[in-house]
C-alpha cells in the first residue's frame, strides 16, 4: 500500500482516476449506483496516491461520514456484547464502520446520541435504557436516522426491534406451573423500560390464567444487575413462606439469585428453582446451567443495523417496528418442588 498523503485531495484522486469530483464522493461514501469498473478505478487511484478521506471534513460539508453509531449502557454483559456482535456481522457486509459510545447507564444518556449528531455518523443505533421521549422526537425533528433496539417508542414514531416479552415471560411461568411451582417470586427489570413491565405482565397473567392470585411479597423489585437480583433474591429467601421458584427478569439477574440461594446454603434446582431471560452466552456456562427465555439478541442487531441502512440511504422509507419470537430454553436451573425445603421453613 502507498504511504499517506495528507497533502492528495480529493481532486487529485478524480484526475487520476480519470473521473468527476462527485464520482470519487459517491464511491467514498459508499454508494452501490456506480459501475464496478469505475469504482475499482477510483479505488485503485486513491491506493496509489494514499489519500485518506477525511471524515470530519466530509461530514461538515454535509456528506457521509461512513460510520454508524451505536449507544450503549455499557460491555460488561453477555447481552449487549450479543447485540453488538449481530450488528457487527451486518456491517461487514456493507461500507460502513461502527462507532461505539457507552454511556455507564448514567442519565445523560441524551448528551452521548447527541455528539452522534455532529457528525460523527450517519445514523445510530440505540440500546439505552434512559434516553427520554424528548430526546428520541429531537433525533426525529432532525431527520436524523436511529433505530431503537430491545425498546419501543411510546409514540410509535421510531424504528425499532423488539422481542415477544410478555408472552416469553408468560411461557416461563407456565413452564414453572407445571413442574408443580405454586409460590414462584419474581425479581422485576429496571420498571422503566417497556421490556420490564411486558415481562412482568406476562408473568401475572400466566398466574391468573392457572387461577392463581399474585401475592405482593413474591413480587420483589429490581434492575437487571446481578447485585440487585443477589439482594432480591435475599428478601424472597427471607419471607415466611418463601418461593419453590424464583423467575428473575435478565440472566444477569438470575446469576445473582443463584449465588444467594448458594449463599443460603441450598441448591439450586434441589432446593429452588430459577429461571431468567435473554440466553446471554454465560447462561449455558454457569452451574446449573440456566434455564431461560431466548432473545435472539444476534439477530436483533443484525436487523437493527439494515433497518437503518435503509434509513441512511432512503430518508423517505416508512418507520417499521420488528417484533422477534421469544423460545424458552429448557436446561438443569429448575425441577419439581423439594418438599423438604418446604417442611423446614413451615
Amino acid at each position: 500500500m502507498s504511504e499517506i498523503n495528507a497533502s492528495v485531495t480529493i481532486l487529485d484522486v478524480a484526475r487520476e482516476a480519470g473521473v468527476s469530483y462527485s464520482t470519487v464522493s459517491r464511491v467514498l461514501s459508499g454508494y452501490n449506483y456506480v459501475k464496478d469498473s469505475t469504482r475499482e478505478r477510483v479505488l485503485e487511484a486513491v491506493e496509489r496516491l494514499g489519500y485518506v478521506v477525511n471524515q470530519q471534513a466530509r461530514s461538515l460539508a454535509g456528506g457521509k461520514s461512513g460510520v454508524i453509531g451505536l449507544l450503549v449502557p455499557g460491555l460488561d454483559n453477555g447481552y449487549i456484547g450479543e447485540i453488538a456482535r449481530g450488528i457487527d456481522e451486518e456491517l461487514s457486509k456493507s461500507s460502513y464502520d461502527l462507532l461505539l459510545y457507552t454511556t455507564h447507564r448514567t442519565s445523560t444518556e441524551a448528551s452521548y446520541a447527541l455528539k452522534m449528531t455532529k457528525g460523527l455518523a450517519d445514523g445510530v443505533l440505540l440500546v439505552v435504557p434512559l434516553l427520554t421521549t424528548g430526546y428520541i422526537e429531537t433525533l426525529r425533528e432532525q431527520n436524523f436516522p436511529y433505530v431503537l433496539i430491545d425498546q419501543v417508542d411510546p409514540t410509535n414514531h421510531s424504528s425499532a426491534v423488539d422481542s415477544l416479552n410478555r408472552q416469553g415471560a408468560y411461557e416461563a411461568t407456565q413452564y414453572l406451573l407445571g413442574l408443580g411451582h405454586r409460590r414462584i417470586g419474581f425479581i422485576t427489570g429496571l420498571m422503566k423500560l417497556r421490556s420490564a413491565e411486558e415481562r412482568l405482565a406476562g408473568h401475572m397473567a400466566a398466574l391468573r390464567d392457572a387461577g392463581m392470585s399474585t401475592e405482593e411479597d413474591l413480587i420483589q423489585t429490581g434492575d437487571f444487575w446481578r447485585r440487585e437480583g443477589y439482594e432480591a433474591a435475599e428478601r424472597l429467601l427471607n419471607l415466611p413462606n418463601p418461593p419453590t421458584a424464583i423467575f428473575a427478569s435478565n440472566d444477569l439477574s438470575a446469576f445473582g439469585v443463584m449465588e444467594a440461594v448458594r449463599a443460603y446454603g441450598l441448591q439450586v434446582p434441589h432446593d429452588i428453582s430459577v429461571i431468567g431471560f435473554d440466553d446471554i452466552p454465560q447462561a449455558s456456562l454457569v452451574y446449573p446451567r440456566l434455564t431461560t427465555v431466548r432473545q435472539p439478541l444476534d439477530e436483533m442487531g443484525r436487523i437493527a443495523a439494515r433497518l437503518l441502512i435503509e434509513q441512511i440511504e432512503n430518508p423517505d422509507r416508512p418507520i417499521r417496528h420488528v417484533t422477534l419470537p421469544t423460545s424458552l430454553v429448557i436446561r438443569e436451573s429448575c425441577q419439581s418442588p423439594h418438599q423438604s425445603w418446604l417442611d423446614l421453613r413451615r
